[in-house]
């Protein structure tokens, strides 16, 4: 993946200088450095953990750059070292546990739509019985008939419940084969009532004595059957609303789980360009690993403050290694690696703010997240599917959205803001007068009213990006000088 400095903005890029008359080599992942200290030692007899240590030990102890980011740990066998092989091993099995969250996941999605599903169902069965009751529940003239929603309901009990046309003992069984053609349009043409007052109804009606009673048998086993499904619906809504959160959660929780996974087989896959350099030949035993750090302290101004710059620097290290197997008689591990061959360390100094090092790390960073985002997107893609009504059922449940949770922040900001004004007294024109003539002199004598903090200007600014650089340019000489002096090379 081709990384860009400029996209990020920084100014220029950092060269790699050649000899030989050879053209410079520009490295567009790194911003042009202030100063820039290189340090190329080979030694078969040396383990390489030590150098790496010796200097983060030294930036953090010795120079107090104590806010130390690791941005890259990456490594690279050739295929047909034991490295290789072990690390493949080791790759599978994390591959094996991705595949198997993966796999929980995407049926866990599938899932949530059914459920979202069988809500939306229960949701359009209640919405009848709601209909229903509010005729049950208003004046005597809206249930002088029945409404939509109740013939809907009644349908409902007589194909489900009462047998339809073919049972012979059902509303239009009787009508068909028994001679009672009148009962279903009294059936259905019945006034939404109550069940203590069925028998009233039906005695009221001038017709005759059996058509009567097979009427109240069925108007009062459609009462009973409409009170007793709703109940049902009603509990059987909630407890399938508490078990979409409860599923919803389970899904983030595997979500949570397959991340560090992603990140294994992420620094466990070998770096393919690396793979294709001329450093590695697959017939050799050997590896390549490739290490950055940034190591950083905020600058203090004259009086104490916090200064906005910070003294950087980035130290990253190339190993090109031969790895041997070596036995141990201690610790809880008796076989381990030991690399030993051509190391290449960098130092490079920067003056950043804050923002510059948010950049340079998402820039870094930026492959990487790729892997990480593709699952959370794939996810996020199939709730925004199920549309607001998702987010309807988990605000019902209880379940705080980030939208939910953003909306409570500002308003309990806004409120905040509100109970800190205080309501204009008899003395406010007076006092807004004072505090204008107090913003004239704050203005013409910044030292007069402690509150006013004028912008910084550009020389201040420079003069505190300038003690950031003679930090930076400073820390790296000495770390690279006093490196080489603990090696016995030539130093000066």
């Amino acid at each position: 993946m081709t990384i860009d400095v400029k996209k990020y903005g920084f100014k220029d890029y950092d060269v790699e200088e050649k000899t030989r008359g050879d053209k410079p080599i520009t490295l567009a992942h790194y911003p042009k450095p202030l100063r820039k200290f290189k340090v190329i030692t080979e030694a078969y007899n040396q383990s390489i953990e030590e150098m790496y240590f010796w200097t983060l030990n030294s930036l953090r102890d010795d120079w107090g750059l104590h806010d130390v980011t690791k941005i890259n740990d990456i490594f690279t066998a050739s295929e047909q070292s034991a490295f290789w092989g072990a690390a493949q091993q080791r790759l599978q099995i994390q591959q094996g546990q991705v595949s198997n969250y993966l796999q929980t996941i995407a049926k866990l999605v599938r899932e949530l739509f059914q459920i979202v599903r069988e809500l939306r169902i229960l949701d359009e069965r209640l919405l009848y019985y709601k209909e229903s009751d509010k005729a049950l529940n208003g004046k005597a003239t809206d249930r002088q008939m029945a409404n939509a929603a109740e013939v809907v309901l009644r349908g409902y009990w007589v194909d489900l419940k009462d047998g339809g046309a073919k049972s012979p003992g059902s509303v239009y069984g009787m009508a068909t084969q028994l001679g009672f053609a009148i009962l279903p349009d009294l059936f259905f043409a019945a006034p939404v009532i109550k069940q203590e007052e069925v028998d009233a109804y039906c005695d009221s009606l001038e017709f005759n004595r059996k058509v009567r009673e097979v009427l109240k048998r069925k108007l009062k086993s459609y009462i009973m059957w409409k009170e007793t499904t709703r109940q049902e619906l009603d509990v059987r809504r909630n407890f399938t609303i508490k078990f979409l959160r409860q599923h919803f959660n389970v899904i983030r929780m595997y979500l949570s789980w397959v991340k560090p996974y992603l990140r294994n087989v992420r620094r466990l896959s070998m770096n393919m360009d690396r793979s294709a350099s001329e450093d590695l030949i697959g017939a050799f035993e050997g590896s390549v690993i490739e290490i950055e750090i940034v190591a950083r302290k905020q600058m203090l101004k004259s009086d104490g403050s916090k200064s906005d710059y910070w003294a950087v620097v980035v130290a990253d290290w190339y190993y090109r290694t031969r790895p041997t197997m070596e036995f141990h008689a201690e610790g809880y591990q008796h076989k381990g690696p030991i690399h030993v061959g051509r190391t290449e360390m960098t130092l490079r100094s920067y003056a950043w703010t804050q923002a510059d090092f948010e950049n340079y790390k998402r820039m870094r960073e930026e492959e990487n997240m790729e892997l990480l985002g593709s699952v959370d997107e794939g996810v996020k893609a199939a709730i925004e599917a199920l549309g607001d009504e998702l987010k309807k059922y988990l605000r019902e449940a209880g379940e705080k959205l980030p939208e939910d949770i953003k909306k409570e922040e500002e308003e309990r900001r806004v409120a905040e803001k509100k109970a800190k004004e205080k309501p204009p007294g008899a003395l406010e024109p007076f006092v807004a007068l004072f505090g204008g003539f107090k913003e004239i002199f704050t203005a013409l004598a910044p030292g007069i009213g402690g509150r006013y903090k004028p912008e910084k200007t550009a020389w201040e600014l420079k003069r505190e990006a300038g003690a950031a650089v003679g930090l930076a340019n400073n820390v790296i000489w000495q770390t690279y000088k006093n490196f080489k002096k603990s090696r016995g090379l030539v130093s000066w």
